[in-house]
């Protein structure tokens, strides 16, 4: 079985693809098992299980979570960002959808704040400042919630970068805005609260929101799930396009000796689009397929 429980839209967040592209796509690559985890937003689950259904495709209402989280122990005690995942909540959960929509919020004003330091980076290289025009443009390009994925695009349209990866290297990493302040207690608590479970995204990703930004060593990082999350989690991400053999072994043996949920995804943007490239094993649908 092909499952994939961890996919990006262009309908509700930063991908390439819309959710029906999406489903079409997986029909064809014969995943049988999926999610669409949005970032923060979870405004198309309804239209990815009816699309999902109409196609044979067992689907799990997805989300994905951005908590703010520290240890006193790493960094002296100085906050990071990590990715929850949240999967089989109720979509009509109104402290849930109230929620999501207040960080929809923050990530507008986020985005002012971003173009902001942009224009003064632009002052000191004679570029031309952005204008309110510019963000009205820039909100209107995100379909889904607006992210800084949206910003580097834009810099890209106005020929100010070559590609994405430019935008965050040479502007979006040094003015950037702090995330809305999510911390791991209230998000565990409205996803189990709307009947979710709670999944920790890709732990040690080397390159994105994960526990390497506190160590990179793989028992460091259990001793820190164990000290700080155990009661608030549900699962782990262990299947993931940017884990090695070892991050695997690691966190599958970490999930059976604490009896968790293990999940696992591409975390596909359509970037190419490797959606149900990862192989994961059919054990992870029992837990969801009864």
């Amino acid at each position: 079985m092909i499952i994939d429980l961890h996919i990006h839209s262009k309908t509700c967040s930063d991908g390439n693809l819309s959710v029906e592209e999406i489903i079409r796509e997986a029909k064809v690559r014969n995943i049988k098992l999926m999610s669409i985890t949005d970032h923060d937003a979870i405004g198309c689950q309804k239209q990815a299980e009816a699309l999902a259904q109409k196609n044979g495709i067992h689907y799990i209402t997805g989300v994905e979570l951005n908590i703010t989280f520290s240890h006193p122990n790493y960094r002296n005690g100085k906050p990071i960002s990590l990715d929850l995942l949240g999967y089989q909540f109720d979509v009509n959960n109104r402290t849930l959808t109230s929620k999501l929509h207040e960080i929809a919020k923050y990530r507008e004003k986020r985005a002012a704040e971003i173009l902001k330091k942009l224009n003064t980076e632009f002052r000191k290289e004679g570029l031309q400042k952005f204008t309110a025009l510019d963000l009205t443009e820039i909100q209107n390009s995100a379909d889904g919630v607006l992210g800084r994925p949206h910003i580097a695009d834009y810099l890209v349209k106005k020929k100010i970068v070559r590609s994405r990866q430019e935008a965050f290297n040479k502007y979006l990493v040094k003015c950037n805005v702090a995330k809305y302040p999510l911390y791991l207690e209230e998000a565990s608590t409205l996803l189990r609260n709307a009947g979710g479970i709670v999944v920790l995204a890709h732990p040690n990703d080397p390159y994105g929101t994960s526990l390497t930004k506190l160590t990179s060593l793989l028992q460091e990082q259990a001793d820190i799930i164990e000290d700080s999350m155990l009661g608030l989690i549900d699962g782990i991400e262990c299947w993931h396009s940017r884990n090695t053999p070892e991050t695997t072994s690691h966190y599958v043996n970490f999930t059976k000796k604490h009896d968790l949920i293990m999940t696992g995804g591409s975390d596909c943007h359509q970037k190419p689009v490797i959606m149900g490239t990862v192989k994961i094993p059919d054990s992870v649908a029992e837990q969801f397929v009864k």
